[in-house]
């Protein structure tokens, strides 16, 4: 998986979004401000289309209205705003089109400036873009991946806000729990990945593990022209990937795992070939 998967493009010139402070909207308002922003708002360098064929099948999405601007267009959103959750759909679906056994996870866990009706036109967007291709809820052991060929499936949506219950190919967002360290230091993430898979439910839920640093306001201060990638992510990601290729997936084990720029490294590979070693069980319980 990718964190803030889609956050390769953010808007310089649209105004900052609802789920920043009000002090930094003002801030804003100079214009090097929203240079610094995109900054530490950018967390991946690759498209969906570039994502999805280096292997990332699970996807983190925050999304927002504009406030202020006509109609209910949703857009995503990291501190600046992104491209239209529209446009990023049909590019997923595109892939999935050309792909028919394969299978994404849409993690929609943040919503800003959005009521009702915007969730509406959302959902209503979803269904019409991928269609039969969206998983109905279902008790999560059974969905393997030969339950979504036989069935024609090939989307999980979660959705984290009360309507999903009107829904029943919106999958509620307690079934996909991303436990988040909140930290800059690498050795207090590596433990709280350690103890969050510890505590994590056996049965009836997926999880997300957030191989992700997290800065600071005075992180950002001390680095502002840095940015994110400089400053936390190059120097901490070899650490990280070794925290990977020493996990075991299964029910007591690693899920789902998201990192940043998640091609800096063989991230999505190194996670990929954490699966061998379930073929592996398999064959040796044989």
């Amino acid at each position: 998986g990718s964190h803030d998967s889609f956050s390769y493009w953010v808007d310089e010139k649209s105004p900052v979004g609802p789920d920043q402070a009000t002090a930094i909207k003002r801030l804003a308002r100079i214009s090097l401000v929203k240079k610094i922003m995109k900054k530490w708002s950018v967390t991946q360098n690759l498209t969906f289309k570039e994502q999805l064929e280096g292997g990332i099948r699970y996807f983190d999405l925050r999304v927002s209205s504009k406030p202020g601007e006509i109609g209910q267009e949703i857009y995503f959103i990291h501190g600046l705003f992104g491209i239209k959750v529209w446009d990023g759909l049909k590019e997923i679906n595109t892939f999935l089109e050309q792909h028919p056994r394969e299978v994404v996870f849409l993690d929609f866990n943040h919503f800003y400036a959005m009521d009702d009706s915007h969730h509406f036109f959302l959902i209503n967007r979803i269904r019409s873009v991928f269609g039969s291709k969206l998983c109905s809820v279902e008790c999560v052991e059974y969905v393997t991946l030969q339950y979504m060929w036989e069935k024609k499936r090939q989307v999980l949506i979660f959705y984290h806000y009360p309507l999903y219950k009107e829904y029943s190919f919106l999958w509620p967002g307690n079934k996909m729990p991303a436990p988040w360290a909140n930290t800059t230091n690498v050795h207090k993430l590596l433990q709280f990945l350690e103890t969050t898979l510890e505590e994590r439910s056996r049965y009836g839920t997926f999880h997300v593990s957030q191989a992700i640093l997290t800065p600071r306001v005075k992180t950002i201060a001390r680095h502002l022209i840095r940015g994110l990638k400089n400053t936390l992510v190059h120097r901490n990601l070899p650490m990280i990937l070794n925290w990977v290729k020493a996990q075991k997936p299964g029910v007591m084990g690693v899920n789902i795992i998201t990192s940043d720029f998640v091609e800096l490294v063989d991230f999505a590979a190194t996670v990929i070939a954490l699966n061998d070693l379930l073929l592996e069980e398999d064959e040796s319980a044989t």
